[in-house]
């Protein structure tokens, strides 16, 4: 990882950027997507904006630049959903979603929840390998408007 890199929590002028992030990382996967499921993975910057009114947002920086993004939402059962993790292709692999994760994790112990859940695509095999080092196991499946879920959790009590 580059000694320029950091994490902070995002702000609403961050949305646009978000986005992009977001569009770029699962780019190279939209046909396995629906097309309903690719449009919820891949939020525009307003829906970016909104999403950020309903729970915190963070995003990497390498040499200020954002190449990186998670979300969550805080849940009525002591639990955090942890949403829109991605990092720019070519930074994959260099710590920064590991780091952001450590990010979200730090937010659900403060704001005392005893687990934190998400949900990703079979075929996003790195992510998936991320989540269990990280912890999370998988709990079951979904779908996202057609596009196969997995469900995963981590308890943090």
């Amino acid at each position: 990882m580059q000694s320029s890199t950091r994490i902070r929590r995002a702000r609403p002028a961050d949305a646009a950027a978000i986005a992009e992030v977001l569009k770029q990382a699962f780019a190279e996967f939209e046909a396995w997507y629906t097309p309903q499921g690719f449009a919820a993975t891949t939020p525009d910057g307003h829906q970016i904006a909104r999403r950020l009114e309903e729970g915190p947002g963070w995003v990497a920086l390498c040499d200020e630049q954002i190449v990186g993004t998670a979300s969550a939402i805080l849940d009525s059962d002591q639990g955090l959903y942890v949403r829109g993790v991605a990092v720019t292709p070519s930074l994959r692999g260099k710590g920064m979603a590991r780091l952001l994760m450590n990010e979200v994790e730090s937010f659900a112990k403060q704001n005392a929840c005893s687990r934190m859940f998400l949900t990703t695509t079979p075929f996003l095999d790195s992510a998936i390998r991320l989540y269990e080092r990280l912890g999370f196991i998988r709990d079951g499946a979904d779908d996202l408007f057609g596009t196969p879920l997995i469900r995963m959790e981590k308890r943090l009590t």
